[in-house]
């Protein structure tokens, strides 16, 4: 007898499995021409990649995913996705925050080695392995949060060149019944499953290369363009989860000293300077920008604004403290959060959060410079 597969939910047989093959394909064309446009025209690419991972799910009917994304020899998580795990604090944190272990390209893990092999991977049991097997599933991940994963299919997303960004990681394919079984092994049905994959590789791709048109040449920060775009989308993510965020601005207080008697190469210098000492005493996903002149600012995702004051004292105080080539360098800063200051129930415009955190800035500068200000809540709502 033909053994069964899936097919938009329902259970079907021998001569209708290449009819619904063919369906499903015809689902995935479909949904792949709208991804190709959204690749090129949504600047936010968390946005198309959580699209692109929601689709090939539907595809397979996989209870779950994970996009993994390869910076240097590691992996990171840029989207979850677990409809087993749905409203449980760790699939929010996940999938909200994108936040998790980094998995080493020299792992024997599963992702890791479907890296390193280049080629799609489809394992019926990832607690049964085929003998001699160069890979292995840790199923601590899986104890810590009352999960059981069975089956995987990985892909690697290739770019054009050839080099692996990441990887797609697709766990528990289902059946009509909701119970886990393995994936199709159909050629043609991988074929697309790579097609998602190869639109991830390409927003990933595209993604990097306009991070390059955000890079303010002098210092290597971002630039304001970037800043605006950063501030956009954590508008809309606030608008969506209700996540705080926060806006710093840095001015310093003393470059025309440095470039009158020192020369504006010495003032470049300091610029430099500051802005890899911001960098490297911010979290990881904090943006750093060179907003203009000696302005920098710095976006803090799943900030309160309590957290960002705490972060701006600290980075002032370390400022003060460094020693800088020709001379002492201090820093006025200002500081802005989202909801604390502005309510953010409707997206707020970056320009608004700026100027609060402008008028901020302009309140340590009269008040002596060299320190932290924010406004009161009433005043910068009421602006």
């Amino acid at each position: 007898m033909t053994a069964p597969t899936i097919a938009d939910g329902r259970m079907v047989d021998g001569a209708d499995r290449d009819v619904a093959r063919e369906a499903r394909r015809a689902r995935a064309l479909d949904q792949l021409v709208g991804i190709g446009i959204a690749v090129m025209a949504e600047p936010d690419v968390s946005v198309v990649l959580d699209r692109i991972v929601l689709e090939a799910r539907r595809f397979v009917n996989a209870e779950a995913a994970t996009l993994f994304i390869r910076e240097g020899q590691d992996l990171r998580i840029s989207v979850f996705q677990n409809d087993g795990l749905a409203g449980r604090p760790v699939e929010r944190t996940l999938r909200t925050r994108r936040q998790g272990p980094a998995v080493s390209l020299e792992a024997p893990d599963l992702p890791a080695y479907a890296v390193r092999s280049g080629g799609i991977l489809n394992v019926p049991n990832v607690y049964a392995p085929a003998p001699g097997a160069a890979y292995r599933f840790d199923p601590t991940w899986d104890r810590m949060n009352g999960h059981r994963t069975r089956s995987m299919l990985l892909i690697p997303l290739v770019d054009r060149a050839g080099y692996i960004l990441g990887v797609l990681e697709l766990s528990n394919a289902l059946d009509e019944a909701g119970g886990v079984t393995v994936f199709d092994p159909d050629p043609g049905s991988e074929q697309v499953v790579r097609a998602f994959a190869a639109q991830a590789a390409v927003a990933i791709e595209n993604s990097r290369l306009t991070e390059l048109s955000f890079v303010d040449a002098l210092t290597g920060a971002y630039n304001r363009r970037y800043f605006l775009l950063r501030l956009e989308q954590e508008s809309k993510r606030h608008s969506r989860f209700e996540q705080p965020y926060a806006v710093v601005l840095f001015d310093v207080d003393n470059l025309k000293p440095v470039n009158d008697r020192f020369g504006h190469s010495a003032g470049d210098g300091m610029l430099t300077t500051l802005s890899r000492l911001l960098s490297a005493q911010s979290r990881g996903f904090t943006v750093i920008a060179r907003l203009g002149g000696d302005e920098f600012g710095a976006v803090l995702p799943q900030t309160p604004k309590a957290g960002a004051l705490q972060y701006a004292e600290r980075i002032r105080r370390l400022i003060e403290a460094y020693p800088f080539r020709h001379s002492p360098v201090t820093v006025s800063v200002g500081v802005a959060a989202v909801p604390d200051d502005l309510d953010g129930k409707a997206a707020t415009p970056p320009e608004a959060l700026i100027q609060t955190a402008d008028r901020a800035l302009y309140e340590a500068k009269r008040l002596g410079r060299n320190r932290v200000a924010s406004l009161p809540a009433t005043s910068a709502v009421n602006r």
